[in-house]
């Protein structure tokens, strides 16, 4: 069975406030974004997760290569550090992200061209039965 793991970075994006949730299952990421508003504080998160984490509309996977080696524990330490004071999210986070935003406009597209047609056929059905009602009279 694989590994399953999950990470949340958030950092400022102005003017908000914005949390990536990365999951890796299986060697393939997916990712979502959340938007926060204000600075959230840890206890806020936390409790954000445990309500909406299940809610959550993650990207299609991606593969990625996940690698599982001992770390020694200064070592790990230093790379906490190091990810605390990184800004913004990762690249196969960035690709997930917009691979995400490219389905749900290939979606909105979609609605909006049924949307549209539907507005056609309704517009000459009700152009058919005037003209219709025209010819009655005489």
């Amino acid at each position: 069975m694989g590994k399953v793991s999950n990470r949340l970075t958030v950092y400022f994006e102005d003017p908000f406030w914005v949390g990536v949730f990365e999951r890796v299952e299986h060697e393939k990421i997916s990712v979502t974004k959340v938007t926060f508003g204000a600075e959230p504080k840890e206890h806020e998160i936390q409790e954000f997760i445990l309500r909406n984490y299940y809610n959550l509309q993650f990207s299609p996977t991606l593969d990625t290569v996940v690698k599982e080696a001992k770390k020694n524990p200064k070592r790990m330490q230093r790379e906490a550090k190091k990810q605390m004071q990184e800004k913004g999210i990762g690249t196969k986070s960035q690709q997930a992200l917009k691979l995400q935003q490219e389905q749900n406009k290939l979606v909105r597209k979609e609605r909006k061209r049924e949307r549209k047609e539907e507005e056609a056929l309704r517009r000459f059905t009700l152009k058919q039965q005037k003209k219709r009602e025209k010819h009655k009279g005489h």
